[in-house]
């Protein structure tokens, strides 16, 4: 990333976090388009919520899937939600338990829970209690 790159960044990054955020998609639309995992993330946020723009879940779930491949675990557990509510795609239990396993990887406690609920429930993988009860405690639960 060049510095101008960053400069952005760190202006999109800003503007997102100051609720700005048609400032923040000046910023990091350029950014999530060539390639930059944390600027898709965040368009995937503006778009899956509708901040600062119409809400649109196939943008969402399109960014979302980007910033996910190249192994970002806040988009990852994303991804895991849509898969797990359909948002954007098409439900799939065993598409999300491969993507909040690659989140959970990261230590995201989020993504813990959710593999442990889905492991409990025997969603998009065979009921094991056993692993649920871990995938529970290294969430803190």
């Amino acid at each position: 990333m060049n510095e101008t790159e960053e400069i952005d960044l760190a202006s999109g990054l800003a503007a997102f976090e100051s609720k700005h955020f048609s400032s923040a998609m000046q910023y990091l639309s350029p950014l999530a388009r060539a390639g930059n995992a944390e600027a898709q993330y965040r368009v995937a946020i503006m778009f899956q919520n509708g901040l600062g723009l119409v809400a649109n879940e196939a943008q969402a779930f399109a960014w979302l899937q980007r910033a996910a491949e190249q192994n970002h675990g806040l988009a990852q557990h994303g991804l895991g939600c849509c898969y797990l509510a359909g948002q954007g795609t098409v439900n799939d239990d065993e598409a999300a338990v491969y993507w909040f396993q690659r989140a959970a990887e990261h230590e995201l406690a989020g993504a813990q829970l959710a593999l442990a609920e889905l492991y409990e429930q025997g969603r998009g993988v065979p009921i094991d209690l056993a692993k649920a009860n871990r995938l529970y405690r290294q969430a803190g639960f």
